[in-house]
């Protein structure tokens, strides 16, 4: 076959198997010794025949309308012979399209009668189609391989909640330093707003005991600064938190902490 006389040629286009101070080395050195079946990773650079082919057109920038069948004949079956000389297992496939290369390169050698030359197929046409149809396949793959894949880029969380559902909340023990302290925040506050007080109003804790169960109707819980009237000075503030101790006292409302270290509220008590 013409690809033994070419095989010079054929080294030069094939890439060296390795670089050794600036020097391609193209064969495997006789003392080198391979283990077994450790070059078959060659193999699996392509996918097929169509692959190999598709490789060598698109690295020699060539039309793939209008292939160069010596050329690319050539190539292909100085890849074949590499793989021989380092005793690889070819699929048949890789032979049958030598076999395919062979004989469209045979065929276009032959010569036509220049008025059937519009009546003839070309040899090549077939080739052709099957790269366009592979390259087209082998595009719209690698776009899906791109696509999010589920236990590849997603992964499915599944939380048991029914155990969290049960778990009710603990609201932390409230102590008197605790009410002393947020009293005190409050005094601050209205120590800032104090004025002159022209006439005393009298003030009852029994009245401010109703007003503060009348802002809590219909509320779940009231702030504890809510409980207070600022405008009222310090008289109105001492009322109001003696109002609030009296209906605590009573077990008509609580006085709570939503959660550490937060803001003290007051809600009515629930009777048990």
């Amino acid at each position: 076959m013409e690809a033994s006389e070419q095989a010079p040629i054929v080294s030069d286009t094939i890439a060296p198997l390795a670089l050794v101070q600036g020097q391609p080395y193209e064969l495997a050195p006789d003392d080198l010794y391979i283990p077994p079946d450790a070059l078959e990773v060659f193999l699996d650079a392509f996918e097929g025949p169509l692959d190999l082919l598709l490789y060598l057109i698109r690295k020699q920038n060539l039309d793939i309308l209008n292939i160069p069948i010596a050329q690319i004949t050539h190539q292909y079956i100085g890849y074949i012979e590499m793989m021989d000389q380092l005793r690889l297992e070819l699929a048949a496939e890789y032979l049958v399209m030598a076999a395919l290369l062979a004989e469209i390169k045979s065929r276009m050698l032959l010569p036509r009668q220049p008025e059937s030359e519009d009546e003839e197929d070309d040899p090549r046409a077939f080739l052709i189609r099957k790269l366009q149809e592979y390259e087209a396949i082998k595009r719209v793959a690698e776009e899906i391989d791109l696509l999010p894949r589920q236990e590849r880029d997603t992964f499915e969380a599944i939380v048991d909640t029914s155990a969290v559902s049960a778990v009710q909340q603990q609201f932390p023990d409230v102590d008197l330093k605790d009410i002393l302290l947020a009293f005190q925040d409050v005094l601050k506050r209205a120590e800032r707003l104090t004025h002159h007080q022209i006439t005393k109003e009298p003030l009852s804790v029994r009245e401010r005991m109703a007003a503060i169960l009348e802002k809590l109707n219909g509320a779940d819980f009231l702030p504890f600064a809510a409980c207070f009237t600022r405008s009222e000075g310090k008289n109105g503030v001492v009322v109001s938190f003696l109002a609030v101790l009296e209906l605590s006292k009573e077990g008509i409302i609580d006085i709570f902490q939503p959660e550490p270290y937060a803001d003290l509220s007051v809600r009515v008590r629930v009777s048990s």
